[in-house]
């Protein structure tokens, strides 16, 4: 079997494998079969010949299909959407419907549980993080005197108590992934 006749056999396994994992992959199923040919032509054999042959090539043809799936789920978790204009997405007019009404009332409601997880915080967390959470918006100077600690240890005890609210928000909203590893 030449290398084009494998390419050429293995093409609709490689289409429909892709057409599968793309969808939870959050990628397009054309990108996700290019993104395998590369894989697969450049793990350090070089050639079509390197897929193999008979059975084997189409497992290795599947796992390298869910790897690079994986991959792209991780890229899409790191990756951040770039806006050029820098400028907020206009909010949506009141409709008749009540949607907005709905999108307010969602927005109170998260701001009640983070204010009240912010309470449940060890140590003086959550002082300091409902003095940053304030709506006075008041300065690092003044959030220092009034909590009676350096205006320099205030950026590493907010880093500090706001890892702890991420950890404890991640354990109520979100399981943790294979492995016990937080996202």
């Amino acid at each position: 079997m030449t290398p084009n006749d494998l390419l050429t056999s293995l093409r609709p396994l490689l289409a429909a494998e892709c057409a599968a994992e793309a969808p939870a992959a959050g990628v397009e199923a054309a990108d996700l079969e290019q993104g395998v040919w590369v894989r697969l032509l450049s793990e350090g054999r070089h050639g079509p010949s390197a897929i193999g042959r008979g059975r084997g090539a189409a497992a290795r043809l599947r796992a390298a299909v869910r790897a690079e799936a994986r991959a792209a789920r991780r890229r899409a978790r790191r990756e951040v959407p770039y806006d050029p204009t820098g400028v907020e997405p206009p909010q949506p007019a009141p409709s008749r419907d009540g949607s907005r009404v709905e999108q307010e009332v969602l927005a109170a409601e998260t701001g009640r549980e983070l204010r009240a997880a912010v309470r449940r915080l060890p140590g003086r967390c959550p002082r300091l993080l409902s003095a940053l959470l304030s709506g006075s918006d008041p300065t690092y100077r003044e959030i220092a005197g009034e909590l009676g600690i350096s205006q320099g240890s205030l950026g590493p005890v907010r880093s500090r108590c706001l890892g702890c609210l991420r950890r404890m928000l991640m354990a109520e909203v979100a399981a943790p992934e294979r492995g016990g590893k937080e996202r």
